[in-house]
């Protein structure tokens, strides 16, 4: 099997936690519209697409955040070199988590399916997620 490839354009958004109203618990609106555009995104890409139904599977993640305009030319062009990069917020994991909820039913069937993960995260002039689901075939 190949690749699954998908990029997300934008800032890279977490996963926020549930919160409570009077309601009841909901999902935070920005979470839930880049989770929503992440399946959409998919969905284009890969019409007609099959979730990976099991086995082992490889989750490469790269988050490209914008370059602060308050930054010295001199900090920009290390940042773009990726000599700088972005210790801040949102948390990695926070990300992976919007990510894989995206994913979860359209890409592979759960994401307990993950048994490697690689999580990077830089400064760019174009904002995005870069998303590589491989699956792991172990050699009998």
């Amino acid at each position: 099997m190949t690749p699954i490839l998908l990029t997300i354009p934008g800032e890279p958004v977490a996963k926020a936690r549930p919160r409570w109203a009077k309601f009841g618990i909901y999902t935070p609106k920005k979470t839930v519209n880049y989770e929503t555009l992440i399946k959409e995104l998919f969905a284009t890409k890969y019409p007609g697409f099959k979730p990976i139904a099991d086995g082992p599977l490889r989750l490469e993640l790269r988050s490209f955040f914008s370059i602060p305009k308050s930054k010295s030319k001199k900090q920009q062009a290390l940042m773009l070199k990726g000599e700088i990069r972005p210790a801040k917020r949102p948390d990695l994991d926070n990300i992976m988590k919007a990510a894989l909820d995206g994913l979860s039913g359209v890409a592979f069937r759960d994401d307990c399916q993950f048994v490697e993960i690689f999580m990077e995260k830089y400064y760019s002039d174009e904002p995005r997620l870069d998303i590589v689901i491989l699956p792991i075939s172990f050699a009998s």
